[in-house]
């Protein structure tokens, strides 16, 4: 391994975004001891109220990028619409293995998809929508449902249009065009279940895999992360392989979250990516020899990546807004039903957002356990995920 881009302990590191995700960074650098500095235009930010320094500044501002560059040795991303002149100013004036290419290529639809195919990795079908016209014929060719996104921008289930008949085409396109981005049609995947694999590899070329994650999202937020997932060690296996295939033919540097579709009759098809930690990974904090957020840290500083092994089953169920009050309640209580249930440990964390929204993510729960079924026993009886309770 190449020693002379090792960022050791003791060095700054950079984070543009200043969310959750830079949170649960800096919270795992500083124990490896490593100093923060986080770029985010909200005061008093999640990632900020544990890093060293926020600079509060808008995204796309090139003088307060400069300043982040100038105070770190190394910088990363927590989420990946960075703007394009911030990334290459910063590729410039600092170092960030990451780099621009894989923003580029992720932060579109379509780029995306084709460069999944190059890895030699399948997608579901899919065609470029340039007109209300060719929203009709691609929808036909599909058949319904079929879904219509938007290539740029969109996250839990905003900027996309599930097609259920052709009497939606007019609306859909209309409504999605005023994105003022292109449009992008996928044939939908009727599928077994959702799961996702967080591939990390560092400059060196060494890669490694998490666990494979068992994802249950409603109302197209994640809300359960089931591991080890309920499918064979046949189809795990190859699900890590087609993630360590993208990581290699992207030239990855840190992670990145493979989502994938379970057809019915077996198949695998990659979704979408993300190249930074990832909400389906965050069961790996306590449950894994090595969190998400170490491995990235590591990743990009070139250190040796280290052992993702399961040590334990876990269920990982997200806190939205609605989910706070009655969860500090279940908490207060003295006797409360989920916390009589000695075979499931619970691990709590909790974002520091200062306003708790319906369907924000404000923190979440591992709940580590004899079995996957313990833990879902344990959401369930907890009483306030009841109207989430699909398994």
């Amino acid at each position: 391994m190449s020693r002379s881009n090792r960022i050791l302990p003791g060095s700054t590191i950079g984070i543009l975004g200043g969310g959750q995700l830079g949170r649960m960074l800096a919270l795992q650098g500083r124990a490896m001891g490593y100093r923060f500095v986080t770029l985010d235009p909200t005061p008093d930010a999640p990632c900020g109220q544990v890093a060293d320094q926020q600079l509060i500044a808008p995204y796309d501002s090139e003088a307060d990028a400069r300043k982040l560059a100038a105070q770190s040795d190394v910088i990363t991303y927590e989420f990946e619409n960075v703007d394009a002149g911030v990334a290459a100013l910063l590729e410039r004036e600092s170092y960030v293995p990451q780099g621009s290419r894989l923003l580029f290529t992720t932060q579109h639809r379509l780029r995306e998809k084709r460069a999944i195919e190059a890895s030699g990795v399948k997608v579901a079908p899919y065609r470029e929508i340039p007109t209300a016209e060719a929203l009709r014929e691609a929808s036909a060719t599909f058949g319904f449902p079929c879904v219509l996104k938007t290539a740029t921008g969109g996250y839990d289930g905003k900027g996309q249009w599930v097609l259920r008949s052709a009497d939606e085409v007019d609306e859909a396109f209309a409504t999605l065009s005023q994105a003022g981005t292109e449009l992008v049609l996928e044939q939908f995947i009727h599928f077994e279940r959702e799961i996702s694999v967080i591939a990390a590899r560092n400059p060196d070329g060494e890669i490694r895999t998490f666990p494979v994650s068992e994802n249950v999202h409603v109302n197209n937020i994640l809300h359960l992360s089931i591991v080890p997932a309920r499918i064979s060690q046949h189809l795990a296996r190859e699900a890590e392989q087609m993630a360590s295939q993208i990581a290699e033919h992207l030239e990855v540097v840190g992670l990145i979250a493979v989502e994938m579709f379970v057809a019915q009759d077996g198949q695998l098809f990659v979704n979408e990516l993300a190249p930074r930690p990832h909400n389906s990974g965050h069961y790996t904090m306590e449950a894994c020899h090595t969190s998400q957020f170490e491995q990235h840290l590591r990743a990009i500083c070139n250190l040796p990546l280290a052992s993702t092994e399961l040590m334990t089953p876990v269920v990982m169920v997200n806190v939205l807004g609605q989910h706070m009050e009655p969860l500090m309640a279940m908490l207060a209580a003295e006797e409360a039903a989920a916390e009589r249930r000695p075979r499931v440990v619970p691990k709590l964390h909790v974002y520091g957002k200062q306003e708790s929204k319906h369907n924000r993510k404000m923190g979440h729960i591992n709940l580590l356990a004899e079995t996957v079924e313990d833990a879902l026993d344990w959401v369930e009886a907890a009483g306030i995920w009841q109207t989430e309770g699909k398994r």
